[in-house]
This record gives C-alpha cells, sequence and structure tokens, in this order.
C-alpha cells in the first residue's frame, strides 16, 4: 500500500544525488540513513569500536547519551554504556558467559518490537567494532526497513584496523604492504585462497578456533612458513596480548590458548616492530 511505498521511495533516497557545478565539477552526497513514515522510533546501528569507551566517536557518544533504548552485545560496547542515562533501557545481546545463544533472526525481531514500543524514540544498537565489517549489519537493516522503521548506520573503528596499531604496527607499509585483505575465519573453506596468498598482508577476524586450518591453507596456497604472523587477543583492553610468531610456529605457540576474541594479521608488516628495534 501507500505506507511501504513511501518506505521504498525512502530507501532510493540513499542513492548518491549528483549536483552539478561549473564545467565538469560534480559533488556527490550519499545518505547513510533510512527514513520511512512511521511513528515508530529511529534505530541508529553504531559502531562501539574495540572496547574501551576512549575510542568511541564523539557521535556514538551523542547517541548513546540520548537513547531511550541500548541493545548491545560481548563485542566491545559494555564499556561504552556509562555514557547512558540512567532511566534508559538496556537490552543484552551477548552470547558469552554460557548462555544460550540469541540467534539473529531473534535480535532483528526484538529491534523491530523495541523501536514500536509506546514513548521510545531513539533506539541505539551497539555493534562492536565497525558495523560494515562482519557485523550482520544487513540483517537487521534489512528487518528494520522492512517494518518501515527509521534507521542509520554510524561508523565506528574497526578491530582489523585497529588491533595491529594496538600491537604496535601498521597494516600498510611503502616497503612491504601495498595492500590488505581483511578476511573471516568462520567460512575458511570457502575463500579463494590462491588469490589471497598474492596478497601482502592479511587480517582475519574470528580466525582463533580456525587458526590450524587457516595455516595449512596459505602454506598450501604458496605462502612461506617464514613469514610474520601476529594474533592479537582482546585489542585495546587492559587484559590485550600479543604473540609475535612465524606462519609455521604461529599454532605451535599459541596452543592450549584461549584466543577469543582475537584478531590474526599475516605479512611481513607483523615483523616490524623488531625491523624498527623495538
Amino acid at each position: 500500500g501507500m505506507y511501504l511505498s513511501s518506505c521504498q521511495r525512502s530507501l532510493a533516497a540513499r542513492s548518491c544525488q549528483r549536483n552539478s557545478g561549473s564545467n565538469n565539477r560534480h559533488t556527490h552526497r550519499c545518505r547513510a540513513s533510512v527514513a520511512c513514515d512511521s511513528n515508530s522510533a529511529k534505530c541508529w546501528l553504531v559502531g562501539a569500536g574495540p572496547g574501551p569507551a576512549e575510542h568511541l566517536t564523539l557521535k556514538a557518544v551523542r547517541l548513546i547519551k540520548e537513547a531511550d533504548v541500548i541493545v548491545y552485545d560481548d563485542l566491545g560496547a559494555k564499556d561504552a554504556l556509562q555514557f547512558a542515562r540512567p532511566e534508559s533501557k538496556q537490552v543484552y545481546v551477548g552470547k558469552r558467559g554460557g548462555r544460550d545463544s540469541i540467534k539473529q533472526h531473534q535480535i532483528d525481531a526484538m529491534l523491530v518490537q523495541l523501536c514500536n514500543e509506546q514513548g521510545v524514540r531513539s533506539v541505539v544498537r551497539l555493534k562492536g567494532g565497525d558495523p560494515a565489517v562482519f557485523s550482520r549489519v544487513s540483517s537487521e537493516a534489512s528487518a528494520l526497513a522492512s517494518a518501515g522503521i527509521a534507521f542509520e548506520l554510524v561508523p565506528g573503528v574497526s578491530s582489523a584496523l585497529s588491533a595491529p596499531l594496538f600491537a604496535g604496527f601498521p597494516l600498510t607499509d611503502a616497503k612491504l604492504s601495498s595492500a590488505f585483505a581483511v578476511i573471516t575465519g568462520h567460512d575458511v573453506d570457502g575463500l579463494n585462497w590462491g588469490a589471497l596468498a598474492a596478497l601482502p598482508t592479511l587480517v582475519i577476524l574470528m580466525g582463533g578456533k580456525a587458526l590450524p586450518r587457516i595455516v595449512e591453507k596459505l602454506r598450501e596456497a604458496g605462502v612461506s612458513g617464514s613469514v610474520p604472523a601476529a594474533v592479537v587477543r582482546n585489542a585495546g583492553l587492559p587484559e590485550q596480548r600479543v604473540w609475535r610468531c612465524r606462519l609455521d610456529s604461529v599454532v605451535q605457540d599459541t596452543q592450549g590458548e584461549e584466543l577469543s576474541p582475537c584478531v590474526v594479521v599475516v605479512g611481513e608488516v607483523a615483523g616490524l616492530p623488531a625491523a624498527w628495534g623495538l
């Protein structure tokens, strides 16, 4: 009907608008938000960064302070709650600590329900790291859009980018690394390891349990065992620990350790701390 058509029109408004200037100069304006005709609350899908509150963006802090409801999980969100209003409703959807796993479709439905609660005008869904990187934000955005609920995506600091810096090295280097790829350790057999092996640097998220298999795949694809590898657990937190190894020894060096949550970096840049004399 007219209601859904209105929402569909607002979705189309997300596409870039081009404003012509003089000669060949153009300005592109893109929106990361979707606005629908609805009396429901607006939902903000907010990147919570790697964990410590000091790495939140100013916008994230403002939205948390204004939120009526905050939905959070284990991945870097709890420290951000210090900025929440005492009267705000805080809903935990984490999956650790021995509790039953909450399915993604349940979180999607919960967001829609919370946005439709009477008196609620602002719902913040805190997502660890950055919503653009392996956060299942598409599922939540799709559910909100289907329900006619306005939402906006808010960037955060991804652990893929911050963990190497917390460990003391960059992802790119003028001589050692002109490119990097960020991959998930949850789909080892579905990745093109031949193509990935050709890149100078790989960043692997959620790769702790699959680390032996990942190393095996890289070695089979021709990556030398002497290539530096780093494992960063609890990046940016007081309990952070870093293992600096070679690719052919990283499994043995971390044997018996609980690596989750960790970021694994494979490439010459992971050896830069030593190269700098550190």
